[in-house]
């Protein structure tokens, strides 16, 4: 298969739907023999409910600032498929991702049970690490963590960023079990590394399947103090101190001027990424990375300050509380559907208005992205667009886009 063809047969397979559990992704890293390759090499495990792909790119970027070979693997990805998988802060090839999934197509073809989309796209990624030759790899969990694909793997150190409510229908309606869920990447002997600012609950659950497994829960006190930090907000500073301290486990002649010049490069779009002067793209899509975005919001732009708030949400979210917190600095709303089937109708959203504690905040909608910035659309003013990862891709696409478009205008 060439690129586009391996492409189209990965995205097939989302038709077998999401499968928690681990049996299939050991039976497919057995096929490709890659646990004896995984031996010698030093593992990331990342789980959380947000901060977990921050976490995981502030590690990448202070391992490649030792000189060591890093390896980064995280999900979704904002606009191209290989983003997902890094080595030394470079996407994997359209040539290697044709060569290796043609590999596993032709090993699972007749499989009874065929690979989902998401334990492809990790045995994807380990053996072309292996093959690359990467001493640390990075991973981050797609979701939960006790029966996430990645779970297979020999952590050399566990991370639990912060915990929240999301994926309710398959990590349960409290903090407790999805706290449970996340705890099950902690292994035997293994150390883990959290926040204090957890939730008391969450605290607890975790400290008791520490205990069960005679490891040492490592709880991380207070934000990191950076110069020239590359991230904006409260919450990236506390994700840099967990980032720091699992770093520091596995590299333990970590230096000050590595973390400085790790956290100062590191790369992680559609996070408070600002563009074109006035336009912020975020991609918060639960209450909890919504209240961070807000605090942030008002860190860098004070209490008053107000935007035009573009959003959009995916049907499984709690649309009515992101937007009642965005009341905070909505000057008024412009609604679009995500292209993703899972996107809200613009109809809906406006209906989630109606409930929340944003009902008097006008707002307008859109048919997508591009229309929602133009200028009749959108004033002078701060814009920010946010609600969905999915909706931040879409959103850079289009910067890019618009710089490409500029760049041919300018020759």
């Amino acid at each position: 298969m060439d690129y586009d063809e391996a492409i189209d047969w990965l995205y097939g397979t989302q038709l077998f739907g999401i499968k928690l559990g681990l049996e299939g992704t050991r039976r497919l890293f057995d096929a490709l023999d890659l646990f004896p390759q995984l031996e010698n090499r030093v593992v990331v495990h990342v789980a959380g409910t947000n901060g977990k792909g921050s976490v995981c790119a502030m590690i990448d970027s202070i391992t490649r600032a030792t000189g060591k070979r890093s390896g980064l693997f995280t999900s979704p990805h904002l606009i191209c498929f290989r983003e997902r998988i890094r080595i030394d802060g470079c996407m994997i090839s359209e040539t290697e991702v044709a060569a290796i999934l043609t590999e596993l197509r032709d090993q699972v073809s007749s499989w009874e049970s065929h690979p989902t989309f998401f334990e492809l796209t990790l045995a994807l990624a380990v053996k072309y690490f292996c093959q690359q030759n990467v001493e640390v790899l990075v991973m981050e969990t797609g979701m939960g963590g006790r029966l996430d694909a990645t779970n297979v793997l020999p952590s050399s150190v566990s991370v639990i960023t912060s915990i929240g409510l999301d994926h309710q229908q398959w990590l349960g309606e409290d903090l407790r079990s999805v706290a449970r869920e996340k705890s099950g990447i902690i292994k035997s002997g293994i150390p883990v590394i959290t926040s204090a600012c957890q939730d008391e609950e969450v605290l607890d659950v975790l400290q008791q399947y520490a205990n069960k497994h005679h490891t040492q829960l490592h709880s991380v006190q207070a934000a990191a103090k950076i110069n020239g930090f590359a991230l904006k907000g409260p919450h990236q500073r506390l994700n840099a101190a967990l980032a720091v301290a699992a770093t520091k486990i596995i590299l333990p002649k970590l230096t000050e001027k590595n973390i400085g010049k790790g956290l100062s490069e590191v790369n992680w779009p559609g996070r408070f990424d600002l563009r074109e002067g006035n336009l912020i793209i975020d991609g918060a899509h639960n209450p909890a990375a919504m209240t961070a975005l807000v605090t942030t919001w008002q860190e860098e732009y004070g209490q008053d300050q107000k935007a035009t708030i573009v959003f959009a949400a995916a049907d499984s979210k709690e649309v009515s509380s992101m937007l009642s917190i965005l009341a905070m600095i909505a000057a008024n709303f412009i609604f679009v559907k995500l292209s993703a089937k899972r996107g809200l109708e613009t109809d809906a959203l406006t209906a989630a208005l109606q409930q929340s504690a944003a009902s008097r905040i006008p707002h307008l909608t859109a048919i997508d992205v591009p229309d929602a910035l133009k200028p009749s659309q959108c004033s002078d003013d701060l814009i920010l667009i946010t609600g969905s990862l999915f909706l931040a891709g879409e959103a850079l696409s289009h910067c890019e886009q618009q710089t490409s478009n500029f760049e041919t205008s300018e020759q």
